[in-house]
């Protein structure tokens, strides 16, 4: 008992360094792309300020309980997926809970928090509900499809489903790093990453520029300010994850917060050199390109590492 109430202190902890680490990254990323547009920006700070503030107003408004476990079941995948992924690698406080084949639960927390918005925006009662809640899963659909293809190799290639094992198979230097041993694998899950992040050309079911409803209107008070908190901690558990799988973890704070900037800033950058596209545009470009590379990945693990 006294060692699973270590490791859940050590959780809380985790989950508080995830949750500042992505909301400095929120208006850090905000303003970085307000600059390159020719704004000022909010300041970088401005992250901490919206959450204490929607979590101090309350509403009187009510569409029904699923309508406000949207938000809780969002935040339930984003804590989910950080808890099994290891922030730090052979860290007794950022280690976190590892087990053989972990790797699936965390694609299930990652879906787990979709789908609870999903529920929760059906029942709000709005009539474009269901064109949000159509946007959002088939995109997802479509962005998963590459990057369970780069777990596929990955599990191939290192004969294991678990991210502890494999972010230890990478520790003898940048030539183990699943970047250069599968970069194929590494593409793809990539380029799923822009769809996951929800940066243009991809942000089709926020539609920033053009439909003034939807979460941001919809949830008010403490809701919003869960969702705001759980875009926190869900953007750092994927970059935590993917310097995990494929850029050879982290073995020290300074040395994580490096790797993950570094992948961060190819959605960003991407994101402010192209346009949004249509749903349709988007679902065929996942399921076209990235899709194609991590079939490629998944042959060549098979054929190159069973061979050897």
């Amino acid at each position: 008992m006294s060692e699973w109430l270590v490791k859940g202190g050590y959780a809380v902890v985790s989950v508080a360094v995830a949750a500042v680490y992505g909301l400095l990254l929120s208006g850090i990323i905000a303003r970085t792309l307000a600059r390159s547009q020719g704004r000022i920006g909010v300041p970088v700070w401005q992250g901490f300020l919206d959450v204490f503030k929607h979590a101090a107003k309350r509403t009187a408004i009510s569409h029904g309980v699923m309508f406000y476990l949207g938000p809780i079941l969002r935040l339930t995948g984003g804590i989910g997926t950080l808890l099994f992924v290891p922030m730090l690698y052979g860290s007794a406080v950022f280690g976190n809970f590892h087990f053989a084949g972990d790797i699936i639960l965390i694609i299930y927390f990652i879906l787990f928090g979709a789908l609870g918005m999903a529920l929760g925006a059906s029942e709000g009662g709005h009539p474009y509900s269901a064109i949000g809640i159509g946007r959002g899963l088939a995109q997802f659909a479509a962005f998963e499809v590459p990057f369970a293809l780069a777990v596929i190799s990955l599990a191939i290639q290192y004969d294991t489903l678990s991210v502890y094992e494999i972010v230890g198979a990478q520790q003898s230097g940048i030539a183990s790093w699943t970047l250069v041993t599968n970069p194929l694998a590494t593409i793809a899950a990539m380029i799923s990453l822009l769809g996951s992040t929800g940066y243009s050309p991809f942000d089709i079911v926020a539609s920033p520029q053009e439909i003034p409803i939807g979460p941001r209107t919809e949830f008010q008070s403490d809701f919003i300010s869960l969702m705001q908190l759980n875009r926190a901690i869900f953007a750092a558990a994927k970059l935590v994850l993917y310097m995990d799988l494929f850029f050879g973890g982290a073995t020290n704070l300074l040395e994580l917060m490096v790797k993950t900037w570094a992948i961060y800033m190819v959605p960003v950058f991407v994101g402010a050199a192209f346009p949004r596209y249509r749903i349709d545009q988007s679902i065929r470009f996942f399921l076209r390109v990235p899709t194609l590379i991590g079939i490629v990945a998944v042959i060549f693990a098979d054929f190159f590492f069973n061979a050897s």
